[in-house]
């Protein structure tokens, strides 16, 4: 459905400590395997040891690891090293300033950035699909500050989304709760949200 609506990657979320649209293992397995090229798919893990990404990714078999929580430098070493040819992309929570110096800190070790308005410093961790926004013109400082791609994350919907693209100029966007009725994709949504995209943007959903 989300291909079918113009998505370019899908996001499929592992085991997470809240949000929504959380699958089995065996439900992503069987999804990545079905997901024609070029479409990415996307194993989003909240799990910080290299040892346990790596055995959660052979057993999904995604093309790219989503990190939605911030992990040591040399767990970065270490995924290169296990999962060659495996896209690494890191979610910054931009809660503050402090993302800014953060993003451009950990763009050396990632292939791409996904700026996100959780806040992994509460009781329950909010590693995404809060459905809120967060402060564009600090997205937009990332953006500028890197030289590897950057998506934007966030409580985008059809209505903030043209000023989103303008503000940040993200190269995709990222998007859960705005598109789902139910925990469950919302094709009436979907085509909503689609429609409002500028032309040439990309998204995963």
């Amino acid at each position: 459905m989300a291909i079918d609506h113009g998505a370019s990657a899908l996001g499929l979320v592992s085991a997470m400590p809240s949000g929504p649209g959380v699958i089995s293992e065996a439900t992503i397995a069987r999804i990545a395997a079905t997901v024609p090229p070029p479409v990415a798919t996307f194993l989003l893990t909240c799990e910080h040891s290299a040892q346990a990404i790596i055995a959660q990714q052979r057993r999904c078999r995604t093309n790219t690891l989503q990190l939605v929580d911030y992990v040591a430098a040399e767990v970065y070493r270490r995924l290169r090293a296990d999962l060659p040819g495996i896209t690494l992309v890191q979610v910054v929570q931009v809660t503050g300033p402090q993302a800014v110096d953060y993003a451009v800190d950990v763009a050396s070790c990632v292939d791409a950035l996904l700026l996100d308005s959780g806040n992994p410093t509460l009781a329950v961790k909010q590693l995404g699909g809060t459905g809120r926004t967060h402060n564009w013109m600090l997205s937009r400082r990332i953006r500028d500050a890197v030289q590897i791609p950057v998506s934007l994350a966030g409580g985008l919907n059809p209505a903030n989304v043209a000023e989103a693209v303008a503000t940040v100029q993200p190269f995709g966007l990222d998007l859960c709760s705005s598109v789902r009725t139910d925990d469950k994709l919302d094709p009436a949504k979907l085509r909503a949200f689609f429609d409002a995209v500028p032309d040439g943007d990309v998204s995963e959903c």
